[in-house]
C-alpha cells in the first residue's frame, strides 16, 4: 500500500494569549475608525495603501511579528501574526503598504538572505517604513513562472538583468522587490533549472516602471522594465540556480493566509447587516452556507500557520487554501448582489456601495494573483500522483 498523503496539515488551535492580543488589535482599529483615519474597503491587502497607518502598526510591534529582535521583530509565532492579519483584514484597514514585506519577503529573508540582506532590509519592514513587490509574473509567464524569460547574465562583480515583470503590487511606491530570472539557459528537459532570485532595488539605474491602471483609474499594478539593471553580487538572494526551491517554499507565505477568503469579509458583514436591517427572510441558507465555508477555510488557514511555526512549507496545502479560497471570495460577491437591491457605487464615501463596488472591480483578480485556479489544482493534481 503506498503511504497516505496528508492534504492538510494537522488542526492547529490558538495559544491562550490570542485573546489578550486579539483585544488590543480590535481596541486600537476601533480607535482608528473613530477617528475617522480611514474607511474600512473590500481587498485592502493590494488597495488600501496608507503609510501613516503601516508606521503605526510597526510603532505597537505588529508588524515583522515573527522576526527575531536582533532585526527589529518580536520573535513571535505565525500564530501571533495570524491573529494580528485576520484583525486587520476582517476590519477592512489600509494594509498594502506593508503586507507583501511582511507576509513573505521577511521570512524568505530571514531563510535565505545574507546577514547583510537582512540587517539592510529586516528593521525597516518591522518599522513599517520599507516596502516591496514581488517579481514573479511576466507578460506570457504568469501563473507559469518556469517560463520567464526575464534574463539574468553575469558581468563583473554581480548580474546584468533584462526583461520585463507585470503585475506587480505597488511597485510605484516600493522600495525593492525579489525578482526570478533565468541566470542559465533554459534546458526543455528541467524547465525548472537555472532561475535564481535577485533583491533589485527600484531606483536603480535601468528600471522603468509603468502603470497598470483598473479601468476606474486607479493604480495598483505594474509593469517593470529591467533595460540591463546591474544587481552586485551581494544583492543575489540564496544560492544561484536555486531560485525554482526558494519561489515554491516563499508560495507558500502566499497562498495559505486569511487574506485569501477575508478580502471580502467586510463585504460579507455589511450584507448581513442589511439583511437584519431590513428584515429580509428566507436568506437563512444562503448565509449560512458562506459563513460554514468561511470557518472552515480559517481552520485549514490556521492549520498551516502552525505548520509554518513548525518549520514547515506546506505548499500543496496552500495551493488547496488558495484554490477554494478565492472560490469563495467571488460567491460572497455574488450573494451580495443577489441578496441586496443596492447597486455598487466605486464613487460612494464608504458602506455597503463602495464595498460592493470595490468587490466587483477586484474580482477578476483574485482567481488569477498567487496563481491560477487551474494551475493550483494541477499543483494538488500532481501531489496526489494524478498527473
Amino acid at each position: 500500500m503506498p503511504p497516505t498523503l496528508e492534504l492538510m496539515p494537522p488542526p492547529t488551535d490558538l495559544p491562550a494569549r490570542a485573546a489578550e492580543l486579539r483585544a488590543r488589535v480590535r481596541a486600537f482599529l476601533a480607535e482608528e475608525r473613530a477617528a475617522g483615519a480611514w474607511v474600512p474597503r473590500s481587498d485592502v491587502w493590494l488597495s488600501g495603501w496608507d503609510e501613516r497607518f503601516t508606521r503605526e502598526l510597526g510603532r505597537r510591534g505588529w508588524l515583522g511579528m515573527t522576526l527575531p529582535p536582533e532585526y527589529g521583530g518580536a520573535g513571535a509565532s505565525p500564530l501571533d501574526r495570524y491573529v494580528v492579519t485576520e484583525e486587520l483584514l476582517a476590519a477592512g484597514a489600509p494594509v498594502a503598504a506593508h503586507w507583501v514585506a511582511d507576509r513573505q519577503i521577511g521570512p524568505t529573508l530571514l531563510r535565505f538572505g545574507t546577514e547583510a540582506q537582512r540587517r539592510k532590509f529586516l528593521p525597516g519592514i518591522a518599522a513599517g517604513e520599507v516596502y516591496f513587490g514581488i517579481g514573479m509574473s511576466e507578460p506570457d509567464a504568469g501563473s507559469d513562472l518556469a517560463a520567464v524569460r526575464t534574463r539574468a547574465e553575469r558581468v563583473e562583480g554581480g548580474w546584468r538583468l533584462t526583461g520585463t515583470k507585470v503585475w506587480t503590487s505597488g511597485a510605484h511606491r516600493a522600495h525593492a522587490f525579489f525578482a526570478l530570472a533565468r541566470s542559465a539557459p533554459r534546458d526543455d528537459a528541467n524547465r525548472h533549472a537555472g532561475l535564481s532570485q535577485f533583491i533589485v532595488e527600484l531606483d536603480s539605474p535601468g528600471v522603468q516602471i509603468r502603470p497598470i491602471p483598473l479601468l476606474t483609474g486607479a493604480h495598483h499594478f505594474n509593469e517593470v522594465v529591467f533595460d540591463g539593471v546591474f544587481v552586485p553580487d551581494d544583492m543575489v538572494l540564496g544560492e544561484i540556480g536555486a531560485g525554482w526551491r526558494q519561489v515554491t517554499s516563499e508560495l507558500a507565505f502566499e497562498r495559505s493566509g486569511p487574506e485569501r477568503f477575508l478580502s471580502t469579509f467586510p463585504l460579507l458583514a455589511a450584507l448581513v447587516g442589511e439583511l437584519v436591517r431590513t428584515g429580509a427572510t428566507g436568506v437563512e441558507r444562503e448565509v449560512g452556507s458562506l459563513v460554514s465555508r468561511l470557518w472552515a477555510l480559517r481552520r485549514m488557514s490556521l492549520a498551516i500557520a502552525g505548520s509554518l511555526a513548525s518549520g514547515h512549507a506546506p505548499e500543496l496545502a496552500a495551493a488547496i487554501v488558495k484554490d477554494l479560497g478565492t472560490r469563495f471570495e467571488n460567491e460572497i460577491i455574488d450573494a451580495a448582489r443577489l441578496l441586496v437591491s443596492i447597486p455598487p457605487d466605486p464613487g460612494a464615501e464608504g458602506g455597503y456601495p463602495r464595498l460592493l463596488a470595490d468587490a466587483v472591480l477586484h474580482a477578476p483578480g483574485f482567481t488569477l494573483r498567487g496563481g491560477t485556479n487551474e494551475v493550483l489544482r494541477g499543483i494538488v493534481a500532481r501531489g496526489l500522483g494524478l498527473r
